[in-house]
């Protein structure tokens, strides 16, 4: 969902998280994640990884930024674009490399 429309009250599913379509739901969705809850308190990177490692394919590292902004947001976090996570993102890259 657009990070403008997210409304906090209204957060059921995970394609009411801001930036989560149904592509991404269904990603998280393949890591056992059914809910928006379950992603308090997540690492993102451990999420990203599990993903490659899972689909055996080496996804787009901006599916990481959308997993920092969904997992920012479940934490208390202001819903925000997920292009405001890649510089973090890069950061965090380069740090554990």
């Amino acid at each position: 969902m657009s990070p403008d429309k997210v409304d906090r009250a209204r957060v059921r599913g995970l394609t009411d998280l801001p930036n989560v379509g149904s592509a991404t739901a269904k990603d998280l969705e393949r890591l056992g994640i059914r809910s928006p809850e379950q992603l308090v308190g997540a690492d993102p990177l451990v999420l990203f990884r599990q993903l490659c490692e899972v689909t055996g394919v080496r996804h787009d590292p901006c599916t990481l930024d959308v997993f920092m902004s969904a997992v920012s947001f479940m934490d208390g976090g202001q819903a925000r674009a997920w292009w405001a996570f890649t510089e973090h993102r890069k950061r965090l890259l380069a740090a554990r490399s």
